[in-house]
C-alpha cells in the first residue's frame, strides 16, 4: 500500500511592515472611530498579535499620526506645486481645489480619517490646527483673487472658503473608488466646474 502524501505545510502569513500595519489601522479607525478601536481590536484585524504590532509601533496614536501625516503631507504638498505659486491667485486657488480633490480620492482613507478627528488627543489636536492652517493659506488665495477682480465681491472670503472646502470634503462621504463609472479626475474636474462658475466674475 503506497505511502500517504504528507499534507503541505501550512501557509506562512505574509510579515506585517509598517506601511501594511498601517493600511489595517486606518480601516479600523474609520469603522469603529479612533476612540472607540483598542490594540485589541487592530491585533484582530491585522491577524498578529499585539506584541508584533509594537515591534512596529509604539501604540495606536502612533499609528494615528503616521496616517493623518500622510494626509496632510498630501494636502501641503499642493500649495508648494508650480502651479499653485505661480500666476494670477483666481488660477492658483482653481488648481489647489482641483488638487485637493484629487488628493482625497487618491489618499480616501487616509482624508477620511484626518476629518473625522475631534481633538481628544495631542495627535488629533495638532491635526486639527494643521488643517486650519491649510484652510488659511487657501482663505488667503481667496482673498488675493477677490482682489484683482477676479472673484464675486458680493461672497466673503472665509464663508466662500468654507463652502468651497465643504463641498470638497463631502466626498469622503459618497465617493468609493472602483463602484460606479466617475472617476477621481472626473470628480474634481465637476468641483471646479460647479464651484468656480458661481465664483468668478469672468
Amino acid at each position: 500500500m503506497p505511502a500517504a502524501t504528507p499534507a503541505p505545510p501550512p501557509a506562512r502569513r505574509d510579515t506585517y511592515t509598517p506601511e501594511s500595519l498601517l493600511t489595517v489601522a486606518v480601516q479600523v479607525f474609520n469603522e469603529r472611530g479612533y476612540d472607540g478601536t483598542s490594540m485589541e481590536h487592530l491585533s484582530r484585524a491585522a491577524g498578529i498579535s499585539k506584541s508584533s504590532i509594537y515591534h512596529h509601533v509604539r501604540g495606536k496614536e502612533e499609528l494615528l499620526r503616521r496616517a493623518i501625516s500622510r494626509a496632510l503631507d498630501g494636502l501641503f504638498a499642493i500649495l508648494d506645486e508650480p502651479a499653485a505659486r505661480e500666476g494670477r491667485a483666481v488660477d492658483r486657488l482653481e488648481h489647489v481645489a482641483r488638487r485637493t480633490a484629487e488628493v482625497l480620492t487618491a489618499e480616501l482613507p487616509y482624508v477620511t480619517l484626518l476629518l473625522r478627528v475631534r481633538g481628544n488627543t495631542g495627535t488629533e489636536r495638532w491635526a486639527m490646527d494643521r488643517r486650519r492652517e491649510f484652510d488659511q493659506q487657501v482663505a488667503e488665495l481667496l482673498k488675493e483673487a477677490a482682489a484683482d477682480g477676479d472673484l464675486r465681491g458680493d461672497v466673503d472670503a472665509r464663508l466662500a472658503t468654507r463652502l468651497l472646502f465643504g463641498m470638497i470634503n463631502s466626498i469622503v462621504e459618497w465617493y468609493r473608488p472602483g463602484r460606479g463609472h466617475v472617476t477621481g479626475a472626473e470628480v474634481a474636474d465637476a468641483v471646479v466646474t460647479t464651484a468656480f462658475a458661481g465664483l468668478r466674475t469672468h
